[in-house]
């Protein structure tokens, strides 16, 4: 789902993992007879979920993603098999059904359960898009941890590419006082090449990414460029890895064009994006900038640069929106 730079912690052989799966698979198709029950589901989720936690990779989860909130310990493996089990029973469901649970499952304290509920969200995401869209947005705005807004970005992808008049959930994100959902921009268009492929594949879309996507991708990113939070900054430089598979010509002029900004403004959270992109550039035009970028260096005393600060800076502070009461579904 994400590149080295902002994957999870990496899974090392574990004795018996294979055999843990095929335990998450048989307790997902028992799971998926309560799909009807949203209450019941989500009481067996967690139980579940218990019985395959392991308390050291939870510390671990910790140490990679601070501020994760109720880690149990499930290694994404068996999370994938537990969905799994349930995903024959998920197909047939009905689109409310499937929303249902979904806003139970993003009520839980535990981080695992809440993860479950992307499934279903994408259950619900054809059938029933405009309350599913306020409950992705609902969970966005309670992220707290890399790993929770990088499993919803392919979600939040295939919104997009389903309903191009989606982008506006991104562009309006890039202006948000929480660098999470700063984030859920950035991953987002990360991983909308992998999600158009996937989709186009399966005949859901026309047609893969194109030049024009890329175009509107980058005219997000670079509102957030010069963000001075490390984990949107990551967010950027994956998403410009990706859009330069796509139409690498766009992405060297993007990257040049801004390497002159960090050059002007000796803007060090700008450089370190581009430093982090250029992997993916033709190596002559990836010196180049390189080159240009020498001595440009971030300093934590200059606070973010980009135009979606200070255009946020101009609307005054708003209320925290994760204090203010969820209206109804």
């Amino acid at each position: 789902m994400t590149p080295v730079a902002t994957a999870p912690p990496a899974d090392p052989p574990v004795p018996g993992l294979d055999e843990r799966r095929g335990r998450a698979r048989e307790l997902g198709h028992r799971l998926g007879g309560l799909i009807d029950d949203p209450d019941a589901f989500t009481r067996a989720a967690r139980d579940a979920l218990a019985t395959l936690a392991d308390e050291r990779y939870r510390e671990g989860l910790h140490r990679v993603a601070p501020g994760i909130r109720g880690a149990m310990g499930v290694r994404a493996p068996l999370i994938a098999a537990l969905a799994r089990g349930f995903g024959s029973a998920l197909r047939r469901s009905r689109p409310a059904e499937a929303l249902w649970v979904a806003e139970q499952l993003s009520r839980a304290d535990e981080h695992e359960v809440r993860q479950l509920a992307i499934p279903f969200l994408r259950r619900s995401l054809t059938g029933d898009p405009e309350r599913t869209w306020q409950l992705i947005r609902r969970l966005g705005r309670r992220a707290a941890d890399w790993i929770a807004v990088d499993t919803m970005a392919s979600l939040v992808a295939e919104g997009i590419l389903r309903e191009p008049y989606r982008w506006a959930e991104i562009e309006q994100l890039v202006y948000s006082e929480s660098a999470w959902e700063r984030r859920l921009a950035g991953s987002t268009l990360a991983t909308l090449r992998s999600t158009a492929r996937e989709l186009a594949a399966r005949g859901m879309i026309a047609e893969r990414l194109g030049p024009e996507d890329v175009a509107r991708g980058l005219g997000v990113l670079g509102s957030l460029m010069g963000d001075d939070d490390p984990n949107v900054r990551k967010a950027l430089s994956w998403a410009l890895r990706e859009l330069a598979a796509v139409d690498r010509a766009q992405v060297s002029a993007f990257v040049t064009t801004q390497a002159d900004l960090a050059l002007s403004q000796h803007d060090g959270n700008r450089a370190w994006v581009l430093r982090d992109a250029l992997v993916k550039l033709d190596p002559d035009a990836a010196a180049a900038v390189r080159t240009r970028l020498t001595g440009v260096r971030r300093s934590g005393r200059t606070g973010s640069s980009s135009t979606a600060a200070r255009i946020a800076a101009g609307f005054g502070r708003l209320p925290d929106p994760t204090t203010l009461p969820e209206p109804p579904l």
